[in-house]
C-alpha cells in the first residue's frame, strides 16, 4: 500500500498541475478514462515493487529471534532477522526504492515548479491565494510521506528507535 500511495502521490500532483495550468482544458485531458488508467497505474507499480521487495526478503533463511522491532512488518525489519548476508536484498530493495520513491518525486517536483511559475504569473491575489491553498496540504502531506520514507528506505540504517519512528510517521500521519 505504501508503494501505491507514492504513485498516487504523483498522481494528485499530475490532477492539480492540470486544474492550474490548464484550467480551460482540464476537462477535456482529465477523463474518465485518463483517471481509471493513472489509477491502475498507480496499483500495478505498488503490486510489482511489492512483488520484487517480498521475492527478496522471503527467499532469505531465518532463525532464532523473530521478534521484529517494528510497529507492522515491513523489509527494512525483516532484513535484520535474516541469519545470512542480505546485501543482494538490500540493493534490489534500495534500486525499487528508487523506482517507486524517487521518480514520482520527481514527478512531483516537475509539476509543482510549473504550478509555482504559473501561479507567480497570476494578476489575481485571490486566484493565487486559492491555487496555493488547494496545493498547500497535498505538498505538505508528499514532503512528509516522502521525506520520511526516503529516510526509512535510501539512508543508511539508523537506530531502532529512529527506524520506528519514522515508519510510524509515514505509515499512520501523512495518511
Amino acid at each position: 500500500f505504501g508503494c501505491t500511495q507514492c504513485a498516487h502521490l504523483a498522481v494528485m500532483s499530475y490532477d492539480r498541475y492540470v486544474a492550474i495550468c490548464n484550467t480551460w482544458h482540464y476537462p477535456s485531458i482529465m477523463t474518465w478514462r485518463v483517471y481509471v488508467q493513472l489509477a491502475v497505474g498507480s496499483w500495478t507499480s505498488g503490486i510489482l515493487v511489492s512483488v520484487v521487495d517480498s521475492t527478496f526478503t522471503l527467499r532469505l533463511p531465518y532463525r532464532g529471534s523473530n521478534n521484529i522491532a517494528h510497529f507492522f512488518c515491513e523489509v527494512p525489519a525483516l532484513l535484520i532477522l535474516a541469519s545470512t548476508d542480505t546485501r543482494t536484498s538490500e540493493m534490489a530493495i534500495f534500486f525499487m526504492g528508487i523506482v517507486i520513491l524517487l521518480i514520482p518525486v520527481s514527478l512531483i517536483l516537475v509539476s509543482y515548479g510549473h504550478i509555482i511559475v504559473t501561479v507567480v504569473r497570476m494578476k489575481s491575489a485571490a486566484g493565487r491565494l486559492k491555487a496555493f491553498s488547494t496545493c498547500g496540504s497535498h505538498l505538505m502531506v508528499a514532503i512528509f510521506f516522502y521525506g520520511s520514507a526516503i529516510v526509512t528506505y535510501m539512508t543508511p540504517k539508523a537506530s531502532k528507535e529512529q527506524e520506528k519512528l519514522v515508519s510510524v510517521f509515514y505509515a499512520v500521519v501523512t495518511p
